[in-house]
């Protein structure tokens, strides 16, 4: 079976019907439009804003939410409501564009504003409505927009302006509404209350959504889907891949082998580390299979960040179908995709919203065959990551597994740029090693999101001793997020870099000088490559 014959539709668990639809019209934060909604106890699904009406009323939701994106509603091409959308006799909640689009449809003006407004900004509430419900008369909210509402659709009211006097909430008091501002953003002081009002009040979610809602659904889902056949799971070590075998081994039991792939790729004593934690607190079938001179060699010269990742991709699905058949000659591949892996890798998968951008192949995504035999599971592959640790937490999963640190899946070959060769996943096994360890000495690792090394292709000029040196630039990364999709950069003190530095370029041989990366996501992301 190819993956071409396999609708990815069927290939990752339907929670259950989605109380709440998030239409995506290409926001950077239609991400987090759905998790502050899940915040809520609500599940919800981002859906593209292309979406066919019955594609929507599947999921048989009780209200619909339109996210910001970046268009007007006035250019060509700029994307409209689906087709009957209005009549499903559900909420309506607009966002920024969304906002706009749905005056906009309903016979309401749209223009340019006399002025930009972008960052904080206040709001002045005008009258009662239930959206705003226990909001304050005047409080602090987010705006990025050009255009403006300048007349509401008939039956509708202002509830709100700006400090400028600008439309910032617009309803007809039940059914549907819209607000200028983004109040999934942390800066808007009652966007949770704004949210919760909508959701729970008008739409009547029940909030009862959670990790072992989540657990219950997937597992039975899981049971149906696979019968009585055979599952290899990828297994690195990291919580992703953790909760997904736990979840299926859960639902098949013995069904299930794990595979773990040294791809020669991985930290320092990582493979020793993570077979003896799985089958210490597991109690799995692990199958250990070393591939080192297979991923080397497939990354021999390659530099492109984008073609390692599907090269390695590729190479892990050469593995796993090697070892299937001697394995019981298993019919599913189960993997720990997450919902920000899906979307970063938008253009490469069906699984996601059309409307988002390509930020990065993730190997287990668009670095999948079109030939792969083995049938897909992604039971993860909705979930964020602090939603993936909620799960995991309620599996019992130790907490090395479930506090352990993201590591990439095409692991050290994606921390360094240029060409990947032995001597140099070598240095920066050393130096991570250093860092990492570091971290844990002084308490700070529990404390950051994520931590890494990076090894640059840059050389600079050194001196050791009384010689001149040319060597290796070393980065170090470290961020700290709630989502995953936005992140800032670690705050250090001056003595604890000075001390990693310094063990760095006097341990490890090849690197002369250290840097610290202090950029934001956006606009970088986590990992360099």
């Amino acid at each position: 079976m190819s993956r071409s014959d396999v609708s990815p539709t069927f290939n990752r668990p339907s929670v259950e019907q989605a109380e709440l639809v998030v239409l995506d019209y290409g926001s950077q934060y239609s991400l987090l439009i759905a998790r502050r909604i899940r915040e809520l106890g609500v599940y919800c699904e981002l859906m593209p804003a292309t979406a066919d009406v019955s594609e929507i009323a599947a999921r048989k939701p009780r209200g619909i939410v339109l996210s910001g994106g970046p268009h007007s509603v006035y250019d060509d091409g700029a994307a409209g409501l689906p087709e009957g959308l209005l009549d499903l006799g559900i909420p309506v909640l607009g966002i920024c564009y969304g906002a706009q689009l749905l005056a906009h449809s309903l016979g309401g003006k749209v223009a340019s504003a006399p002025s930009r407004e972008f960052g904080r900004a206040e709001v002045l509430v005008e009258g009662e409505s239930p959206l705003l419900n226990g909001v304050e008369s005047r409080s602090v909210a987010w705006m990025s927009h050009t255009d403006h509402i300048v007349e509401v659709p008939p039956g509708f009211e202002v509830f709100a302006r700006s400090g400028d006097g600008l439309v910032a909430v617009i309803g007809d008091g039940a059914m549907f509404w819209g607000v200028q501002f983004h109040p999934e953003v942390a800066h808007t002081a009652f966007g949770r209350d704004l949210l919760r009002n909508f959701a729970l009040d008008l739409c009547g979610c029940a909030g009862d959504w959670s990790a072992t809602s989540f657990i219950e659904n997937t597992v039975e889902w899981l049971r149906t889907r696979i019968g009585d056949r055979r599952v290899i799971c990828a297994l690195s070590g990291g919580v992703d891949s953790g909760v997904a075998a736990a979840l299926v081994s859960r639902a098949v039991g013995s069904q299930l082998t794990c595979v773990f792939v040294d791809n020669g790729l991985l930290r320092l004593g990582e493979a020793e580390q993570c077979m003896d934690v799985f089958a210490r607190h597991l109690h799995m079938r692990v199958v250990k299979v070393d591939a080192t001179d297979k991923f080397l060699g497939a990354l021999e010269g390659v530099v492109d960040p984008e073609e390692k990742r599907r090269r390695i991709g590729r190479s892990f699905m050469e593995v796993f179908e090697e070892v299937a058949p001697t394995l019981g000659d298993a019919d599913f591949f189960a993997q720990g995709t997450t919902y920000p892996d899906v979307i970063e890798s938008a253009g490469d998968s069906k699984r996601h919203s059309s409307a988002a951008a390509k930020i990065k192949t993730h190997h287990n995504v668009g670095g999948l065959p079109d030939t792969m035999r083995l049938e897909l599971l992604d039971p993860l592959s909705f979930l964020f990551k602090d939603e993936v640790r909620e799960v995991g937490r309620s599996l019992g999963l130790p907490e090395e597994i479930v506090d352990r640190h993201p590591f990439p899946g095409p692991g050290l070959a994606v921390r360094m740029t240029g060409a990947v060769t032995r001597e140099r996943l070598e240095r920066l096994r050393r130096a991570d090693h250093i860092f990492i360890s570091e971290l844990r000495a002084a308490g700070l690792y529990k404390h950051t999101a994520q931590a890494l090394a990076v090894l640059t292709s840059e050389r600079t000029v050194g001196v050791l001793g009384d010689a001149r040196t040319y060597e290796d630039v070393l980065a170090l990364r470290a961020v700290d997020t709630e989502d995953w999709m936005t992140a800032d950069w670690s705050r250090f003190s001056h003595d604890f870099l000075a001390t990693v530095s310094n063990r760095i370029v006097n341990e490890v041989p090849g690197i002369s000088r250290v840097v610290y990366d202090i950029t934001s996501k956006p606009p970088a992301t986590v990992e360099w490559e």
